[in-house]
Formats: structure tokens, sequence, C-alpha cells
């Protein structure tokens, strides 16, 4: 039996793209109270088919699969430029598949416009007028608003015009961060991606007899299972350790180890692999907020995911990528050593180099010299600071990290940091080692 919410969940997936959503309407329709219908609307929006735009409301909009992740919707765009909708609400769901900036004349800029496209530009209201009879949504900059005329025909068309207090440049840089963030987000791989779901997975009752597991090892060539209830929520997991010594004809909740650890979909890979390592276990249920199967995670999908990310182009500028371009590798002796400088980006309000930047580096080194070692992915387990000093902005500074030990699944590395011959960090990293 569904609970209310997960009712709510299905009834808001089964609308039409585009549809409004209302609290007081779902819960009259539904008959759930209005708490019930709010909080199943934040979860739509949680998992990205329901967006929420001010002074317009909620809009049920298309899910994006992760190979169109970078493509953002006109609704998203609203709320990523703090905007609000001078017509065309009834297209905001639809996706933009470029943005072009109206930065000269109108006969020019029109060649650059096609359907689908984001003419982001001021107040030229002939320009506003054409792009959208191209099949081009419109953003006005500097708070501008727009005639009349443009905005029924933009409610004609269903193509959304929207309106910004932000300069034609800052707006632009804005959505570029929020595509280019999407692009990170699209190189990680998360659980969901890789599972084998509920579909592939066999699954065991609580009063299925022990016999039954065994049947379940011959047919399915593996030995461990997840044990749900009726309602497919997870309450168990047996392995082969679990039927030792026990008869065929006992139950499978006398023998399954209960409340077992579990993910979640959206949780990245790396995550769930290092907690698989630490746990010492080979198959991870994954269950949703309610606690209710959708799939496991093994192993074998852990080292297949982490081999397909290793040979990706890395094309992302995460902070730690961001913060390492500025030094360069070395080899002094056998030594590996990365030179750099404090830029004034690494620095806090003193001008002196940020604590946060200083650990990065000197965790980012030792990771690099453990993978100079071993094939895998490095996850730091622990990291000691022992002392930061002050280093002014524009120094020069040589990062050493020197290795103590290293394991199958483990490493220690010393990492010591110099601006001539001044000592001015030094810091012990201890991290786990992730197999390819």
């Amino acid at each position: 039996m569904t609970t209310k919410h997960e009712q709510i969940l299905q009834y808001i997936d089964r609308l039409p793209i585009g549809s409004k959503i209302s609290v007081r309407q779902i819960a009259k329709d539904l008959d759930v109270s209005e708490g019930t219908a709010y909080r199943a609307i934040k979860e739509a929006e949680t998992q990205g088919y329901v967006s929420t735009i001010e002074r317009v409301g909620t809009v049920r909009i298309e899910k994006k699969q992760k190979e169109n992740i970078e493509r953002l919707t006109f609704a998203e765009v609203v709320n990523i430029v703090d905007g609000h909708v001078l017509g065309g609400r009834e297209g905001l769901h639809k996706t933009l598949n470029k943005f072009v900036i109206g930065a000269m004349q109108l006969e020019a800029m029109m060649r650059y416009i096609d359907a689908g496209s984001l003419l982001i530009v001021g107040n030229r209201y002939q320009a506003h007028k054409i792009a959208l009879q191209q099949g081009a949504a419109v953003l006005i900059t500097g708070g501008f608003d727009t005639s009349e005329e443009i905005k029924q025909l933009a409610d004609r068309l269903a193509l959304p015009i929207i309106s910004s207090s932000y300069d034609t440049f800052t707006v632009a840089s804005m959505i570029n961060r929020a595509i280019y963030d999407r692009l990170i987000k699209k190189e990680i791989v998360m659980v969901e991606d890789v599972l084998k779901p509920l579909a592939e997975t066999p699954v065991l009752l609580p009063s299925d007899p022990v016999a039954k597991w065994h049947q379940y090892t011959e047919l399915y060539q593996d030995t461990r299972f997840p044990v749900v209830d009726e309602q497919m929520r997870l309450i168990g997991i047996v392995t082969s350790k679990d039927i030792i010594g026990h008869d065929e004809t006992a139950t499978i909740d006398k023998v399954m180890t209960k409340n077992p650890i579990t993910t979640s979909p959206r949780v990245s890979v790396a995550s769930s692999a290092h907690m698989m390592v630490w746990e010492g276990i080979e198959l991870l249920p994954v269950v949703d907020n309610h606690r209710k199967l959708v799939g496991v995670l093994s192993r074998n999908d852990v080292l297949k995911a982490l081999q397909y990310t290793a040979k990706q182009p890395q094309m992302s500028e995460t902070f730690p990528n961001l913060i390492m371009s500025h030094f360069r590798e070395e080899r002094k002796s056998d030594e590996l050593l990365y030179l750099g400088e404090v830029s004034p980006q690494m620095t806090n309000h003193l001008g002196t180099i940020a604590s946060g930047i200083m650990t990065t580096v000197m965790v980012e080194a030792a990771c690099n010299l453990l993978r100079q070692h071993r094939r895998g992915d490095m996850v730091p387990e622990n990291v000691m600071v022992y002392f930061l000093k002050p280093v002014q902005m524009e120094s020069q500074i040589e990062v050493q990290p020197r290795l103590l030990d290293i394991s199958r699944r483990f490493g220690k590395v010393e990492v010591m940091v110099y601006q001539g011959d001044q000592l001015v960090g030094q810091a012990m990293v201890t991290a786990q080692i992730i197999e390819r």
C-alpha cells in the first residue's frame, strides 16, 4: 500500500509538462492536508521535475536526463537571474538551447537567433518582437519593461519574456556559471547512474525459508540478497555468513542481518565506495527517503563506475583544480615537489594565504603522491595540521609531500610547505585508496 506522500508524487509525475501546481489544489484533489501536499511538492522540486518561480508559482517541468543536464529551462533562468516574468508564462517549462547577447545591429543579431534560443538584450522593443517571432525567448536586462503588444505576443506564442535588474554581462556570467556547475555535476557519477534497478534485483521476504536463499544462489550466481516487506521496504539483508548453521526450513527473518547499511540514489559513487571499503561490505542496498528499495550497488558496479570516470576528459573547474592550477609539479632527487605563487584569490582579508587554501594544497599534494604508487582514487580520511604560518600574497612557496606508509587500502603522507628556507606549514594526511 502506497503512502499519501507517494501518491502525491505519482500524481505530480503524471501531470502534463507546464502544468501549474498548487498546494491547496493538490490537498483538495487528493484529500490530504496542505502540509502533506507541501512536503511532496518540495521533494518533487528536489528530484528535478518541479520548479518554483517567484511571482509565478510552481510549475511541472521536464526532468532532464544526465546527458542533458547542462541545458536549462526558462523557469530555472528566472531563478538564476532573480528575474520576473513579463509574459509567456506557459512556456517556462521549455528548455533553452543557447543564449545570444544582443549587442549588435538588429539585422546582424537576428542571424544568431533561432527557435529555442534566449536573447539577452536591453530595452530594444523591436528586437524583443522579432526574437519572439523567430521562436526565441527574451531576457531584458537593466530592469527594463517591454510593451503590452510584446507581452501579448509572448503569451500567444508561449515564449517567456523575462526582466532582470542585472546588466547584460552579469546576467550572461550567471547563466554561464550555472551551466558550468551542471557540467561538473554531470562528471560526478551518482549511485542512481550505476545501480542495479529494483526490476533486476532478486529480493527475499522475511517469511521465505532459507531453502529459497539456496535456490537464489544457484539461479543468480550470488550470495547476497536484500530482504523486503510487502511494501518493498528494506528490513534486512542475507549473506552466506548469515545462513551458516541454519536449517533450510528456518525463515529468513530469523537469520537475516537487520537494519543494514544503505545509501540513497543521489549519493556519489565515490562516497558509497568509501563506505563499502570502510565497512567491509560487498553489496549496498539503495533506498529512497521512505526506506523503499530502489536497487542495489555492488562492488563490481563501483569499480566499473570509477574506471569509467577515470577515462573521461576532465573539463570541470572545481576549487581544488583551480587552486592546484597555480602550482607546477617538479622532481628533485626523485622527490615530488609543487612550486607555486600565492595569488590574490588565495588570500584572506589580511592578505595572507587562507588556511583552507593551504590545507587543500597539502591534501592534494599528498593524494597526488599516493597516486604515483597506487592506481585508484584517494579519499582523505584524516588531516592533522601541525601548524600554519602567515604567508603573504605573491610569495613563492614549495610543497614537499613525503610518503610515510602505504598499504593496499591506505596511505600516510607527511606534507611540508616552505617559503624560501622557512617552514610555513606542516600536516599529516591519511587517505583511503579505492582501487580501480
